[in-house]
Parts: C-alpha cells; sequence; structure tokens
C-alpha cells in the first residue's frame, strides 16, 4: 500500500513566530492519511515549540547551517533529500529559496516557495540584490505564492507569472482565540505578541509606551505594555525599558504557551513592524476581540479596517503609533466597538479550516500534474 506524499518544509529556524506558528497549525489540521510531513531547519529548531503540532508522526532535522553562503548546507540537504524522498520541497522566504538547487539535483519533482513577509533591511521589497534573486529563482520553482495580497503583486511585479502565483492568507482558529469574558478594571494592558527581530520593531513600541505615559498623565498608573515573545531583541528591549523609566509597568516574559489567556487580559494589541506578510499575531488578536493599532504595511491593511476595527500608522514613528494608541486609552467605548468589528471581520474571512484547504488545493494541484494523477489520488484518498 503506497504512503501519502511527503512534504519537506524547509525554513530558516523553526521557533515562536507567526509564520511557524501557521505552519504548525495547518499542519496539525491536514489528515495524516493526505500527506506527511518533515520540517527541516536550516539553523535549528525550538522542539519545547515544536511539541504545538501534536503530532508524533513529524520529524524534524537540522543542517547546523555555519553563517554565510556555506556550502556544505545544501550538500547535506541533497543527501537528506535522497534519503527522505519527498513529493515536496516547500521552501520559506527568501533565504531559503536557494535551496531549490539540492532539491533539483535530488529529482524532487514538485518544488514550492512561499512569501511570508521581508527582512528588516529591505522592509518594501525595493532592494535590487533581492529582487533579482527571486527573479532567478522563481523559474525553478512550481508555484511560488504569497500570504498577502501585497506581497502577491510584488511577486508579479518582478515577472512571477500568474500561472506560477498564488495567493493563500493566513487564517486562525476562532474558537481557540475568543473575548474574553469580561475584562480586568482599573487597568489598561498594550500588549503585542511575535518573535522579537529587528523587523518587528518592538523598539518603536517601548518609545511610544513612554510617550502615552506623559500624554496621559491621569491614566499612568492603569498603563501597562507587555511585549510577548523571545528572540534577538529581548535583553536590548529590557535594557530601553529600564532606560526609559518603565522597569515596573513594562512586562517582557519572553516565549509563553498560553498566548489565547493573555490575549483575552490585553486591552489593546499593537503591531509596530517594519515589514509584514499576513501577520498571524494580528489574526488572533482580532479573533480575541482586541482593537489594533499597526503600522501601515505589508498585507496589514488588508486584515484591519482603519477607523472601523483598527488604526493604521506609518512605521518607525513612535509620536504617531502613541496618538493612535490614546484614542482608545481616552474613549474605552470606541475601542470596544473596534474590537468587536475585528472579531466579527476574523470570523468572517479568516477562517483556519479554509486556509488548510486552500493549502491542500494548492498540494493536490501540483502533485496531480507532476506525478500523474494514478499516483496521487491513492495516495491521497481519505
Amino acid at each position: 500500500m503506497h504512503q501519502p506524499p511527503l512534504i519537506v518544509h524547509l525554513l530558516y529556524r523553526f521557533a515562536m513566530g507567526g509564520m511557524e506558528v501557521q505552519l504548525a497549525e495547518r499542519i496539525k489540521r491536514m489528515p495524516a492519511n493526505r500527506y506527511r510531513h518533515a520540517i527541516v531547519c536550516l539553523a535549528g529548531a525550538d522542539l519545547a515549540f515544536a511539541a504545538r503540532i501534536g503530532r508524533t508522526d513529524v520529524a524534524f532535522h537540522s543542517l547546523d547551517k555555519k553563517p554565510g553562503l556555506s556550502p556544505g548546507t545544501h550538500y547535506r540537504l541533497w543527501r537528506l533529500l535522497r534519503e527522505l524522498k519527498p513529493a515536496v520541497l516547500h521552501t520559506y522566504n527568501l533565504s531559503a529559496m536557494e535551496y531549490v538547487f539540492p532539491a533539483l539535483a535530488a529529482s524532487i519533482p514538485v518544488r514550492v516557495n512561499g512569501a511570508h513577509g521581508r527582512d528588516a533591511d529591505d522592509p518594501d521589497g525595493s532592494r535590487f540584490s533581492h529582487r533579482c534573486l527571486r527573479r532567478f529563482l522563481a523559474p525553478f520553482y512550481d508555484c511560488c505564492y504569497a500570504n498577502s495580497a501585497a506581497m502577491e503583486a510584488w511577486n508579479r511585479g518582478i515577472g512571477i507569472p500568474a500561472s506560477r502565483s498564488r495567493f493563500l492568507p493566513n487564517g486562525v482558529d476562532t474558537e481557540r482565540f475568543r473575548p474574553a469574558a469580561s475584562r480586568r478594571a482599573g487597568r489598561f494592558l498594550i500588549g503585542t505578541v511575535g518573535r522579537l527581530d529587528p523587523v518587528k520593531d518592538h523598539a518603536t513600541l517601548v518609545e511610544a509606551f513612554a510617550l502615552l505615559r506623559a500624554r496621559v498623565p491621569e491614566h499612568r498608573a492603569e498603563l501597562r505594555l507587555a511585549i510577548i515573545g523571545d528572540g534577538p531583541c529581548l535583553a536590548s528591549l529590557r535594557g530601553l525599558a529600564a532606560a526609559r523609566g518603565l522597569a515596573n509597568c513594562c512586562w517582557m516574559p519572553g516565549a509563553r504557551d498560553d498566548i489565547p489567556s493573555l490575549l483575552q487580559q490585553m486591552s489593546i494589541f499593537a503591531l509596530p513592524s517594519l515589514a509584514e506578510g499576513t501577520p498571524g499575531a494580528v489574526l488572533e488578536a482580532m479573533a480575541s476581540g482586541l482593537p489594533i493599532v499597526a503600522t501601515r504595511v505589508g498585507g496589514v491593511p488588508e486584515l484591519i479596517e482603519h477607523g472601523a476595527s483598527g488604526l493604521l500608522v506609518a512605521p518607525g514613528r513612535p509620536a504617531a503609533l502613541a496618538a493612535a494608541l490614546e484614542r482608545y486609552v481616552l474613549a474605552p467605548s470606541y475601542a470596544a466597538r473596534h474590537g468587536a468589528a475585528a472579531r466579527e471581520r476574523a470570523v468572517q474571512r479568516y477562517s483556519m479550516q479554509a486556509t488548510v484547504d486552500a493549502y491542500l488545493d494548492m498540494y493536490d494541484t501540483l502533485c496531480a500534474r507532476k506525478l500523474g494523477a494514478e499516483r496521487l489520488v491513492p495516495q491521497c484518498a481519505e
């Protein structure tokens, strides 16, 4: 009896982050008799985070990539692919895109790349070397999808044809993430969740929070800031909060596994990123009934209707972020209306099951085209 086709997911590192959470949730929901999965990391995985997939049949591999070009990584991947014999290599973002060549050498029939966001040094996708590299690598892939309409338009703009492009938006579990029955009185908690990388620009949020406290001195005792997540910027952010005199009202606990309950304790969700695809953290906040203040980058304006379910500001501007937060602090009923609208938008437009179905359709279509329907049907039959 045939085993279901194997998908190898190749990404830089598997740890707490929006893209990684979305991947874990999709794998968890995909029927085991449709596809098997293996996760290959260029630079390792957080196995505690990996446990959230909740499946024992998903293997993890690390290529232990060294800084720089590290040509040996390509060889190790080629050997691993020869051993695993996947039907699909699914690479994530530009950092893994170049590894299509070991897949070609290993005769992997289906090759997919996903654009889930950009780097801090290229927030708008205008960097010439990045555009050239993606344009050069794209023809070696069967599909180059994007998780936001803005990223898909960027793909088309650099010459990726519609026949090789898809829009696959993120989704959210609206049962797991839902509004709190009641909010704690006497405290106004501004929070954010995500990996603490430079591109997320949490330093601007800390600066904005300091400005907010100065703008609304009558509410200073109520205001709290929570930045939840781990990453290379954690220590510097804690230092910045201390330098601004915020140590007693700013909480940075690192990575947590109780995000739904933490979101229920928040009053506002803030996203200060310099670049995004379709941020899963924003979807989780929307499903939790929170008004959102976010930067107008990437796919964020596709999620948040400015003035109806949240407020959008320019990136990298603490004063603008503080002013938007102030509007909600001074008008709780306004914040509540936007939070309810955000919840409704998440329920109506961003079902996690719809996202899973869209990915399954992509895999099914490409496998049928490259492997032949006679091989795919018995392997993927429900």
